[in-house]
């Protein structure tokens, strides 16, 4: 479900985790093909495509969900997403970690602010976005 793409995210570039994450869309979009992907996922085609054809860093983590929503073995991509802001802030509680600090430590480019609405879901998370917040969390809470 994302998250959990590997066992060990702290020892992996925020690369290498995003393109794990994109391994388990791979998988699904292979499963199913990508016509069939972009239909009952509502993803657009070229982004489906993206995924199957690699890399898609820019992939919204709400296209991601509803991809993986297509393997029966997964929940919704509602479920997806909520767990996954869950998983995001339990790491932020655990790690003592603020929206400012994970700003200041990833190279994105945003405000703790921005950091902030995209763990929360008020604004779009890109799946490269993901990564280099998943990894630094994961990261801080193994020290």
């Amino acid at each position: 479900m994302l998250y959990d793409a590997v066992s060990d995210p702290a020892a992996r570039s925020p690369p290498a985790l995003r393109e794990a994450y994109e391994e388990q869309l791979r998988a699904v979009v292979d499963d199913v093909g990508v016509e069939a992907a972009a239909a009952e996922s509502g993803v657009d085609r070229e982004a489906v495509e993206s995924v199957a054809d690699g890399p898609a860093p820019d992939l919204r983590v709400e296209d991601a969900a509803a991809l993986l929503a297509l393997d029966d073995g997964r929940p919704d991509a509602e479920t997806i997403v909520l767990e996954l802001q869950d998983h995001l802030l339990m790491a932020m509680t655990t790690g003592v970690v603020d929206v400012d600090t994970i700003a200041s430590n990833v190279d994105l480019d945003l405000s703790g602010q921005e950091v902030q609405q995209a763990i929360e879901g008020r604004t779009s998370m890109t799946l490269a976005q993901l990564a280099a917040i998943q990894q630094y969390l994961a990261e801080r809470n193994d020290r």
